[in-house]
């Protein structure tokens, strides 16, 4: 684990709200020198901390639909687990593949356009290897809402409070985008503080149009943010996943309300044909959950039915754009 101090801790947290502004700018809010900055992120990705910087964009508005398949392992060898996790790295139809611990061992999310598309994915998931999932859970993620990194802050600063990053999915408006568009998607997805003039050279065009084409995409809502990759367990934490089923359905804006004061509640997740509400947490250990799990409890008793947790522990694949 890795020790960084506050003003490491400041720099991550404004590089998640806003990784393309300048050192400049993040040096202003966290009260250093830009070069001091610079060095500072330099040093945070030679030690591992910053795996890298990507565009968040909202696939929903391109016309896709956020699948997820939830897996239980049975009569799998780990030459069989290899084999499956392979399969589906290899596919272009599948966005993020997850090893996990707790209820589920295997966690599928894909982007596609259609239903026609999503049996097909469905279809060949079971064809193939259905003999080795004891169960397997499909549902659609409708919503999503993210938060800021507020824990990694003193508890003293005032920004804590401010806990809301941005919202993705849930929207029946579709944006058209051009060729040029999708490229430059395609390039900043994979590094949001790609410099302008790279962008402009690598598409054949000026740091003008990249600048007016960037500005567009973010006022369709197309891009979202533009994020910092934070390695978390270097730093001692790891995500957790709860998954909610209540009781009494009508209490759930009032345990959202209460829930995303936490500092590290990461994202508030609504998906349809699975659970009532689901929440991602970045925290040290498992009983950190657990205690959440039992404020929610007696905060709201009688209202939660039952619930189920997991962690992932090995990322084999997270491809930022739809292939």
């Amino acid at each position: 684990m890795e020790n960084i101090d506050l003003k490491d801790r400041k720099i991550l947290y404004h590089l998640d709200i806003d990784s393309r502004q300048s050192f400049s700018q993040i040096g202003k809010k966290v009260g250093l020198h830009k070069d001091v900055v610079a060095y500072r992120v330099k040093r945070l990705q030679e030690n591992g901390i910053i795996k890298g910087f990507y565009t968040e964009t909202d696939d929903y508005l391109l016309g896709y639909i956020r699948h997820r398949f939830y897996f239980t392992y049975q009569y799998a060898s780990p030459e069989i687990r290899k084999e499956i996790v392979d399969y589906f790295v290899k596919s272009k139809d599948t966005r993020i593949i997850h090893s996990t611990e707790g209820h589920y061992n295997l966690v599928i999310i894909s982007d596609v356009k259609g239903i026609s598309k999503s049996y097909s994915v469905w279809k060949i998931i079971i064809s193939k290897f259905r003999d080795y999932f004891a169960n397997q859970v499909f549902s659609i993620i409708f919503q999503v809402y993210m938060y800021r990194y507020s824990f990694l802050l003193d508890e003293k600063d005032e920004e804590r409070v401010n806990r809301a990053k941005s919202t993705m999915y849930g929207r029946d408006k579709r944006v058209e985008i051009d060729d040029f568009d999708y490229h430059l998607l395609k390039l900043i997805s994979q590094n949001a503080r790609m410099p302008t003039t790279e962008i402009a050279d690598s598409l054949n065009s000026t740091a003008v149009t990249i600048t007016n084409r960037i500005k567009k995409l973010k006022e369709l809502g197309v891009i979202r943010a533009f994020r910092v990759n934070i390695n978390f367990p270097k730093l001692g934490y790891q995500r957790y996943k709860v998954d909610i089923i209540l009781k009494d359905y009508n209490k759930l804006p009032e345990i959202i309300d209460y829930i995303e004061k936490n500092p590290n509640l990461d994202e508030v997740i609504y998906s349809i044909g699975y659970v009532d509400l689901e929440l991602l947490f970045i925290l040290k250990n498992a009983n950190q959950l657990y205690m959440i799990m039992e404020d929610l409890s007696i905060k709201f008793p009688n209202t939660i039915k039952n619930y189920i947790s997991f962690s992932a522990t090995t990322t084999h694949k997270w491809s930022w754009m739809p292939e």
